[in-house]
């Protein structure tokens, strides 16, 4: 593969790419339009050469001077983010499972840590293990979107896919911080432009974009540390693509994290087995039967040729942090109605009945109306209403099953009504615009609408917000306070970092 691949090349017609916004397969469900369409109405798969071969080549050739310095920056919250989660999913149920399963194939000498413990997993389960753990409580950071039809991006988590894979096999090979932080960052701008390019059917009818578009992520970051080059990663993958997945019917279950862990995991596969001569498609997303054509029927070539780094995505559109361990869709409302609840002083023995309104396809993710464990709240506009009401916050300790069956808290969910609202429709889906209406039992009626929630690029958190936050996720899992503080200052100035070695052993018994 040449190094400087020519935009030509891509086109197969001369109409190539200003005939793509047009052939997203799945224009006709987001218009909600009748599915028994003929086929002669679809419209022609793009006919896009080499795209594959570009990303390889972005994958490649990127230094960490061709990485503005506010990408940077912005990079180092959200892995400073997803590094304090694998500390607070160190404790979750998830972590004893993943480590029995791993226990079964016999002790194995050295290893990658399992942040929050003193175990060291092969690296490929290292990267899984991580993975759940940052992904297990909905805690972590989510891509937003340009287009309007592409449902918030397809609400890709882009840390957890990537940071897992990239620490754990810089931490086998001694590498630096600059390493880390180079092949990071063009691990989340090639899973988030797949997201962006890929028909939002694939979203709405069901895949988990996390799983399926991360896998490419965290492929681009291992084939960038080992070294790999243009064959290789070409072939890297096509092995990934055969790995990804991921079905949101599994939401408020342990596959879903488990989706974005895997999805980490296979990166690291992918790299091991292509750096051995594993062969594969060399044009796995853009051919007739590769990944953009099977996992959503169409896609917009315009969304990622030339638009690698052009901006980067942390740049435009951004990427949110969560400061709710909760789906990403919720937290517009539940910021909106914190605010609402302290300026006006509501006590939840004040409300008769709550209305939140937004578009459908916020009610086509957030599945569980009548939560009975902590997961399935986590996808419950009703509980993350409710929980702000009753309590006055949504933290780590609130979304456990003890909480979630509390009579107080049941009730007030049986008295939130959540809808599709035509208001909030017509925002389109690059927005998750959130209406509520608040109803006193003395007859006042209290009104607030927001578009995005508290640590979104509008209403971004500082450095010190995420350090902040950090430091919750660590003494949740009972860090101490000293090797907290280290991990904050350290990822601060993580390029200038000689060893990540030095990273990993503050968060590692």
């Amino acid at each position: 593969m040449t190094s400087n691949i020519k935009r030509r090349d891509f086109l197969r017609t001369a109409t190539g790419l200003g005939a793509t916004l047009g052939v997203l397969g799945g224009a006709q469900q987001a218009s909600g339009s009748d599915n028994t369409a003929q086929p002669c109405a679809q419209p022609a798969f793009p006919q896009v050469q080499k795209v594959t071969a570009v990303v390889a080549d972005f994958v490649l050739k990127e230094q960490l001077t061709d990485i503005p310095s506010d990408v940077l920056e912005l990079g180092k919250k959200s892995i400073l983010d997803a590094l304090g989660l694998a500390l607070s999913g160190s404790k979750a149920e998830t972590a004893g499972l993943i480590a029995k399963y791993v226990d079964s194939f016999g002790s194995q000498p050295g290893g990658a840590t399992v942040l929050g413990s003193s175990a060291k997993f092969a690296t490929r389960f290292a990267a899984l293990a991580n993975g759940v753990a940052i992904h297990v409580d909905d805690f972590d950071d989510t891509q937003l979107a340009v287009a309007k039809d592409r449902v918030y991006g397809l609400l890709v988590h882009p840390t957890v896919c990537v940071l897992p894979a990239a620490l754990a096999v810089a931490e086998m090979r001694g590498m630096s911080g600059k390493d880390l932080l180079v092949a990071y960052h063009v691990g989340v701008e090639v899973e988030c432009k797949i997201a962006e390019s890929i028909s939002p059917r694939h979203y709405q009818d069901g895949f988990h974009s996390t799983g399926t578009c991360g896998v490419f992520g965290s492929t681009s970051a291992c084939a960038r540390l080992k070294g790999l080059d243009g064959d290789a990663t070409l072939r890297a993958f096509a092995i990934a693509a055969s790995h990804s997945a991921g079905l949101r019917e599994n939401f408020g279950t342990m596959m879903k994290p488990f989706q974005a862990g895997h999805a980490s995991e296979s990166g690291v596969v992918a790299v091991d087995f292509a750096a051995l001569g594993w062969t594969g498609a060399e044009q796995i997303l853009e051919a007739q039967r590769g990944f953009f054509h099977a996992y959503g029927g169409g896609y917009d070539p315009s969304a990622i040729v030339d638009r690698l780094g052009k901006p980067w995505t942390f740049q435009n559109p951004g990427v949110s942090i969560k400061p709710f361990p909760s789906g990403s869709l919720t937290h517009p409302g539940m910021t909106e109605l914190l605010r609402l609840v302290k300026t006006n002083a509501i006590h939840a023995t004040d409300v008769d009945r709550v209305e939140v309104g937004t578009s459908r396809n916020m009610p086509n993710t957030l599945i569980h109306h009548r939560p009975t464990n902590s997961l399935q709240a986590k996808f419950s506009m009703e509980f993350c209403m409710a929980i702000i009401l009753v309590d006055g916050k949504a933290d780590l300790t609130k979304f456990t099953d003890t909480v979630v069956n509390r009579p107080d808290v049941q009730a007030m969910i049986n008295r939130v009504h959540f809808y599709a609202d035509p208001e909030a429709e017509k925002e389109g889906y690059d927005k998750m615009t959130t209406i509520i209406k608040i109803s006193l039992k003395d007859g006042r009626v209290i009104k607030g609408r927001a578009d995005f929630g508290k640590g979104s690029p509008t209403d971004p958190m500082s450095y010190e917000d995420v350090a902040e936050k950090f430091q919750g996720c660590a003494a949740f899992a009972e860090w101490p306070k000293a090797k907290a503080t280290q991990v904050i200052d350290l990822v601060r100035k993580l390029e200038n970092v000689p060893d990540v070695r030095s990273l990993t052993a503050l968060l590692s018994k």
